[in-house]
C-alpha cells in the first residue's frame, strides 16, 4: 500500500533517477497510483509523492477523463505564450486535509516525451490543463513543487495554511 508524501518529507526535494527497465513492480506502483489519484479526487500524481525516486508518473486529461502512465516523461518544448492557473497538490495540504491552492504562471502549451507502460515511446503535444498537469507532474520528478513559483509572501501564506494542518 502506498502512502502519500506530505509537503516536508524531504523525498519531495529530490530529483528522480530514469526507469531503465519497466518491471511488474514498477506497473504495480502505476496502477496503485493511478487509484490513489483517482480516490483523493486528483489529476496527476508523480513517483516521489507516494516515495519512489524513479522518473515516472500518472495525469488524467479532466476533459475526457484519459488517463497517461507516463514512464521517464520529458518535455521537450515550452511555448512562450504564458497562462496563469490556481495550481494545488495532493502533497501540499492544509489544516482540512484539502489541497492549498494559489495562482501559478506556467508556459500554455509543451510537447512532451515519454514510454508507455508497454515499453512505446510517445509524443504529444499538450495545452490547457493537461499541459499544466504534465508541467506540475514532471516538475515533481525534478524535486520541484508549485510553491517554488510563488512570490516569498505568497509562498509564506500557503505555507502557513500547511503548517496550520501540523
Amino acid at each position: 500500500m502506498l502512502q502519500m508524501k506530505l509537503c516536508g518529507d524531504l523525498v519531495l526535494r529530490e530529483k528522480c533517477a530514469p526507469i531503465t527497465e519497466i518491471t511488474p513492480d514498477v506497473l504495480d506502483i502505476l496502477d496503485e497510483m493511478v487509484g490513489m489519484m483517482r480516490d483523493q479526487n486528483g489529476v496527476g500524481l508523480a513517483a516521489p509523492q507516494v516515495g519512489y525516486l524513479k522518473r515516472f508518473l500518472v495525469m488524467m486529461n479532466p476533459d475526457d477523463e484519459t488517463v497517461f502512465k507516463m514512464i521517464n516523461p520529458k518535455i521537450i518544448t515550452r511555448s512562450t505564450e504564458q497562462c496563469t492557473m490556481e495550481e494545488g497538490c495532493l502533497s501540499v495540504l492544509g489544516h482540512d486535509n484539502l489541497p492549498v491552492y494559489a495562482n501559478v504562471t506556467r508556459p500554455a502549451s509543451v510537447e512532451v516525451e515519454w514510454m508507455n507502460e508497454h515499453g512505446e515511446q510517445l509524443r504529444a503535444q499538450m495545452a490547457g490543463l493537461p499541459a499544466r498537469i504534465v508541467q506540475h507532474e514532471t516538475d515533481h520528478l525534478d524535486g520541484i513543487l508549485f510553491i517554488d513559483y510563488l512570490s516569498p509572501v505568497r509562498r509564506e501564506m500557503v505555507m502557513r495554511k500547511v503548517r496550520k494542518r501540523k
